[in-house]
C-alpha cells in the first residue's frame, strides 16, 4: 500500500511560508507528533530555522524549535517539488499585506505559493489556507489549483483561519479556543481532523463550515475587536471634553456581562500586522461585493484609532508647556504590543516619529523591538535601557506596556530626568503612586 493513502497513518504536513504564522505552526505540529516540512523561498530564513534559530521574538518558541529539530520530525526546504512529494496536507501560511496605494489585501504571495505547489501535486492531497484573505479567495484558488495540478480534481482546498496572539502564539496553536474548518467535502473535513487530532483530543471545539464562512471568521473577529478598542477610545475623547475619567467608565461597563472587560482598555490604540490591514481589506472587499454600507462603520473605527496617536502627541506637547521644539523626550516602547518584536503599524513608533517631526529630541528604548525599529526608523535615536533614555528627559512617554515599564520605580526614574512629567499612553501605571513621587501624570481620557 502507498503510505500516503493509508487512512490509519497520521498525515504528513507541509507548511508553506515560515514567517511568524508558518514557523510557529510548523514547530508546534512537529512537537505534537507530526512529520512536518517547512517550505520557504527565503533561503536565509530556512537556514536559520534549520540551525535552531527563530528569526523573530516569541516566548517559548525557541525551546520548542530545538525540541522539534531534535525529534527528527521537523525539517525545512526551498523546494516545492520536495514539498509536494512529502506532504498529504499542505498549510499555506504566507503573508497578505495591504497593497501599496490601496486598502485591499495583496494576494500575490498566496497565489504564488499555491501555484508553485500545485504544479507538482500528482496525487490526492489537501491544500489548507491559514492566511487571512478576502472572502471568495478559496473558490478562486480551487479553480486555479485544479487547472494547474497534475492530479486535477484530486486536489482539494480547505480554509483553516489562524487566531494567533503575538506573545501567546505557542499556546494559541497547541490549545486554541476553537478550530474552524472551512471545507467542500467530507474527505477534506476528515483530513483536517486527522491533521489536528492531538489538538481536538485536548478538547478544542471544532466549527465545520463552508469555505466563504471560514474566510470571514478571522476578519469578522478582528473587526469586532478593533471596534471594541476604538469604542472605549471614542469614550476617552468624550471624557477629555467633559472632565470624566475613562478608566472608571470602562470599569463600570466591564461589570455588564453583555459587554465584558476584555479589550475595553483605553489608550494609544491598536496596531500590528493584523487588525489595521484586516479591517481595511474587509471594508474594501465588502465594497467590491456591493455591501460596503454594512461595514462602513469600520472607516470610523480606523479613524478613532489613528486620532489617539495624534492626541498622545498633543498630551506630550501640553506637558512640555505648549511647544515641542528642543524638548527632550524618553519614548518607552517601540513594538505594537508587549512580548513581541513586531513594529508593523506600531502606535509607539508612529508617536515617537511625530514628536521628532514636531521638533522634539526623542530617544527610544524597547526590550525586544530595537533592531526592527532601527531598520524602519533610522532617523530616531535609541538607548540602552529605560533609565538610559530617561536621563535628562523633559517628558517621559510610555508607549508600549511592557512589564518592565510597568514596574519602573518612579523615584529611580525621577532621579535621572530633567523634569518629572509622564504621559502614560497605555494606562499601564498607577497614577497615585507616580503623583506621590512628584510626577505630573497625564493619560488619554483622564482628567
Amino acid at each position: 500500500m502507498d503510505l500516503h493513502s493509508d487512512p490509519h497513518r497520521p498525515p504528513r504536513l507541509t507548511v508553506i511560508g515560515t514567517g511568524y504564522l508558518g514557523a510557529t505552526h510548523a514547530v508546534c505540529m512537529a512537537v505534537l507528533g507530526f512529520e512536518v516540512l517547512g517550505v520557504d523561498v527565503d533561503e536565509r530564513k530556512i537556514e536559520r530555522l534549520a540551525s535552531g534559530e527563530v528569526p523573530f521574538f516569541e516566548p517559548g518558541l525557541p525551546e520548542l524549535l530545538a525540541k522539534a529539530l531534535e525529534s527528527g520530525r521537523l525539517s525545512f526546504t526551498t523546494s516545492f517539488e520536495e514539498a509536494a512529494a512529502f506532504g498529504d496536507v499542505h498549510f499555506v501560511c504566507v503573508g497578505t499585506p495591504q497593497q501599496k496605494g490601496s486598502q485591499a489585501a495583496d494576494l500575490s504571495y498566496v497565489d504564488g505559493a499555491v501555484r508553485a505547489l500545485a504544479a507538482h501535486l500528482d496525487r490526492r492531497s489537501l491544500i489548507v489556507g491559514k492566511s487571512t484573505v478576502p472572502v471568495g479567495t478559496a473558490a478562486r484558488l480551487t479553480a486555479l489549483v485544479q487547472a494547474v495540478a497534475p492530479a486535477r480534481e484530486e486536489v482539494e482546498l480547505a480554509w483553516n483561519p489562524e487566531f494567533l496572539r503575538e506573545g501567546f502564539a505557542v499556546d494559541d496553536t497547541m490549545r486554541p479556543d476553537r478550530l474552524v474548518f472551512g471545507v467542500a467535502s467530507d474527505w477534506a473535513e476528515q483530513r483536517l481532523r486527522a491533521a489536528f487530532a492531538p489538538v481536538i483530543a485536548q478538547g478544542s471545539p471544532v466549527v465545520v463550515t463552508d469555505l466563504p464562512t471560514a474566510e470571514l471568521v478571522k476578519v469578522a473577529a478582528n473587526s469586532f475587536l478593533a471596534t471594541k478598542i476604538s469604542y472605549i477610545n471614542a469614550m476617552a475623547e468624550v471624557c477629555e471634553a467633559t472632565g470624566a475619567d475613562v478608566t472608571r467608565l470602562a470599569e463600570a461597563l466591564a461589570y455588564d456581562d453583555r459587554i465584558g472587560g476584555r479589550f475595553l482598555k483605553p489608550g494609544l490604540g491598536f496596531g500590528g500586522g493584523c487588525l489595521p490591514k484586516d479591517i481595511r481589506a474587509f471594508k474594501h472587499r465588502a465594497e467590491e461585493l456591493g455591501v460596503g454600507q454594512a461595514v462602513a462603520f469600520l472607516r470610523e473605527v480606523d479613524a478613532i484609532n489613528q486620532r489617539r496617536r495624534a492626541r498622545t502627541v498633543d498630551l506630550v506637547r501640553e506637558l512640555a508647556g505648549g511647544s515641542l521644539d528642543g524638548v527632550r523626550i524618553a519614548a518607552l516602547g517601540a513594538t505594537f504590543k508587549p512580548n513581541s518584536d513586531d513594529i508593523r503599524d506600531a502606535p509607539a513608533l508612529d508617536v515617537a516619529a511625530a514628536l521628532q517631526r514636531a521638533g522634539a529630541e526623542v530617544r527610544v528604548f524597547d526590550p525586544a523591538g530595537m533592531d526592527n525599529a532601527r531598520r524602519s526608523y533610522p532617523q530616531l535615536v535609541y538607548g540602552e535601557s529605560a533609565l538610559d533614555v530617561a536621563a535628562g528627559a523633559d517628558v517621559v512617554a510610555l508607549l508600549t506596556e511592557w512589564t518592565e515599564f510597568r514596574e519602573i520605580d518612579p523615584e529611580a526614574m525621577g532621579a535621572v530626568v530633567a523634569g518629572r512629567r509622564i504621559v502614560d499612553g497605555r494606562h499601564a501605571l498607577d497614577p497615585a503612586r507616580w503623583r506621590a513621587a512628584g510626577w505630573e501624570y497625564r493619560a488619554l481620557g483622564r482628567p
